[in-house]
């Protein structure tokens, strides 16, 4: 595929060159700062450089777009790239606020287009392992533990911009979909170089405890399983990436351990969105249906999802240490019967409050009583439509529904099995059929 890089971040540069050391793709246009360009130079990849958005996207040729820019102007690429009908991979965070990344879902869904997050933590295989671990041995906390020889928060360099807090995706990864935090600062506010200790609860009941401490002489990662037969630890000794160890109890209570090497996290991303975009081509979704990946789905696989739900729980930390109280997530499900009887509520509620008022003046004014037939008649209509108009086959979840719940058993496949039971063929093999 022929790919356009925006911007010079530091992830976007690295997933770049992931994307071409993979030998399937050309970074075939660049533009942003000329660091960026020397970047790609120095690693042989020679894209030609523009300096207007608009030309990029102009380009009939493009295929990928990796939204990568200065997060002043990260929002308004990510929504031309998608515009302009490409497959868009974004940094992480795509914006302090979650209402861009809802409006870019929506794009997505009216553009069939792959949309995915740079967040590659949990197509680590030590991450993968320590998820199975957690659907088989439903732990009673987690515990995910971050320290920084710099500082912690993402974007904190950044003035006048509210930091993101990292890690998110790894919790809802292992324990589900989160219901409630309350995050605890010494002043009330995300403020870069203070320790950060987070508390809440999973939607499944469990607990999470997350601890972030900057400026520390070692960098360090971990996440930890509290289970009914002890503990179950992942650490990045030397901080994400690098080399992890995995240590853990089995069901008879003998410590194990398994080690993985330091890697590069970011060829298992261009995996996942090579996967997606096969994905993509053989599911017929409804024009208007967003793509409903997500890390807490029954077959776990990442998507834009993902990135909605790290800022609306970055937007929650932030609410919940300026009020010093904790902050409940709104995960409500969205389906063609809830958004009718919502409206039907509504529509009630109003025909309630009419009802009274026409009773009211037809006291001085009787021929006003008669207006009462056409509002109930209406509001009769609108309910029998719900018998006329068959419903669809499926329900469907809009980008800010809540997902399926992930099930506790052990069968529950990794991010970065087949999310599907069609075969998936590579991405070469469908190109060339």
């Amino acid at each position: 595929m022929r790919i356009a890089l925006l911007g010079d971040h530091r992830d976007g540069l690295e997933l770049a060159c992931a994307f071409v050391a993979s030998g399937r793709h050309e970074i075939r246009l660049y533009s942003g700062p000329v660091s960026g360009l020397a970047y790609l130079q120095r690693h042989n990849i020679t894209p030609r450089p523009i300096g207007d958005l608009e030309e990029v996207l102009a380009d009939p040729d493009l295929d990928v777009v990796i939204v990568a820019s200065n997060p002043s102007v990260r929002p308004a690429q990510l929504r031309r790239a998608l515009q302009a009908e490409c497959h868009v991979i974004c940094v992480h965070p795509a914006d302090p606020s979650p209402d861009v990344a809802y409006e870019a879902a929506m794009i997505q869904a009216d553009t069939g287009r792959v949309l995915l997050p740079a967040l590659p933590i949990t197509l680590h295989p030590g991450v993968l392992r320590l998820a199975e671990l957690a659907r088989a041995a439903e732990p009673r906390l987690v515990e995910l533990e971050v320290w920084s020889r710099d500082d912690v928060l993402l974007e904190s360099n950044q003035v006048d911009l509210k930091p993101s807090l990292p890690g998110w995706d790894a919790l809802r990864y292992v324990g589900g979909e989160i219901g409630e935090i309350y995050l605890q600062a010494s002043q009330a506010e995300v403020a870069p170089g203070e320790p950060l200790v987070v508390v809440g609860r999973f939607v499944s009941g469990r607990l999470l405890q997350a601890t972030y401490v900057p400026n520390q002489a070692n960098a360090l990662w971990r996440i930890s399983l509290v289970t009914a037969v002890g503990r179950a630890t992942l650490s990045f000794a030397e901080g994400w990436p690098g080399p992890a160890t995995l240590h853990y109890a089995d069901e008879a209570g003998a410590s194990k351990t398994e080690a993985w090497e330091a890697m590069n996290p970011w060829p298992a991303l261009v995996e996942r969105f090579e996967e997606a975009v096969v994905d993509q081509s053989l599911r017929k979704r409804q024009p208007g249906q967003p793509a409903d990946d997500s890390l807490t789905m029954p077959v776990p696989a990442l998507g834009w999802h993902d990135e909605l739900r790290a800022l609306e729980l970055d937007d929650a930390s932030r609410r919940s240490a300026e009020h010093g109280r904790g902050s409940t997530l709104d995960l409500q499900e969205t389906t063609e019967e809830a958004t009718f009887k919502g409206t039907m509520t509504l529509v009630g509620c109003t025909l309630i409050w009419l009802s009274a008022i026409v009773l009211i003046l037809s006291a001085w004014v009787p021929w006003l009583f008669w207006f009462l037939v056409p509002l109930f008649g209406v509001f009769l209509t609108l309910q029998a439509l719900r018998w006329v108009v068959p419903p669809q086959l499926e329900s469907v979840r809009d980008t800010v529904g809540a997902p399926q719940p992930t099930p506790s058993t052990p069968d529950a496949r990794p991010a970065a099995a087949t999310k599907s039971e069609t075969p998936v063929t590579s991405i070469r093999e469908h190109r060339d059929a």
